[in-house]
């Protein structure tokens, strides 16, 4: 069950009739040399931590240790409802989620990486979010968990997931891919589907930069988070209804990872550059 390439993967979901997930779950057991039930134990355990992580800043809120985020999740949260709320739904929890991950992290929670620990609200932040308004059982999202495992797997492989080397698309555009890819097997695609939406996904954050102000993964951090999960979303929405992709994720991966390696170094996660020089930025940080 050994794949190198979503190429590859795709050959092993025709030929085994299955989705991604289940070629992952069985890759998982193969190469990890763990039973299925292993398996899916330790991945509803990841699902746990994510639920935990994206809940807890919601009611109480904290305080990050660089003191540049804390609360925003509540804040969102409280505005939902409101009539002068404009996003509602999934899209409105999931930039909840995101944002209360990014604060559970940053303040030294447990949190899942996925793929990073500054990326780690994308995910759980859409999958939470279709599961509460869909009434999804934990085993499908477990199984949704399973294919973004895939995606991540493959940039790792054959790209970065590291904003130091390639920016934050390599980061928030990776988990954006994920989250995409995960949700549209979720609500019942096909895994050509789930490809297509994770190369828009990744193609809609291309160039995207790593600055964070004083070297810190809070800020701009959190608001790429809910930025991805949203960007997830509409890849999601895209690929369900049959809207194709011009270039296949493999070769996306191959463009982000190019770019990655241009983009200059005070804009690599080196706080030299972008947010992280602006002047309001410097100040808040001592200069």
């Amino acid at each position: 069950m050994d794949f190198k390439s979503a190429k590859e993967l795709l050959e092993l979901c025709a030929r085994e009739n299955c989705a991604i997930s289940e070629i992952m779950l069985r890759r998982e057991c193969t190469e990890g040399e763990t039973s299925r039930e292993d398996a899916i134990k330790r991945m509803a355990r990841a699902l746990v931590i994510m639920r935990e992580s994206a809940a807890g800043p919601v009611y109480s809120p904290v305080r990050s240790m660089g003191g540049l985020i804390g609360g925003a999740a509540k804040k969102l949260s409280g505005h939902a409802g409101s009539p002068g709320s404009i996003a509602g739904g999934v899209l409105g929890r999931a930039m909840v989620y995101s944002l209360a991950v990014l604060e559970t992290n940053a303040s030294m929670g447990l949190i899942v990486a996925a793929p990073t620990a500054g990326s780690a609200g994308v995910v759980p932040g859409l999958l939470l979010a279709l599961q509460d308004c869909r009434s999804l059982p934990d085993g499908a999202v477990v199984s949704a968990l399973f294919n973004a495992g895939a995606v991540g797997y493959l940039a790792m492989r054959n790209a970065t997931v590291a904003g130091a080397v390639g920016g934050c698309q390599a980061e928030v555009g990776v988990a954006s891919a994920m989250a995409a890819s995960a949700a549209v097997e979720l609500m019942g695609g096909t895994p050509e589907q789930c490809l297509t939406a994770a190369s828009t996904a990744l193609t809609n954050m291309l160039g995207l930069v790593c600055d964070p102000v004083g070297g810190l993964v809070e800020y701009p951090c959190q608001n790429r988070n809910a930025a991805g999960a949203a960007n997830a979303l509409v890849a999601a929405e895209m690929a369900l209804s049959g809207i194709s992709q011009l270039i296949p994720f493999d070769e996306m991966l191959d463009t982000m990872y190019a770019v990655g390696r241009r983009i200059p170094l005070e804009l690599r996660e080196t706080a030299l550059g972008g947010c992280a020089a602006a002047p309001s930025a410097c100040a808040r940080c001592g200069g």
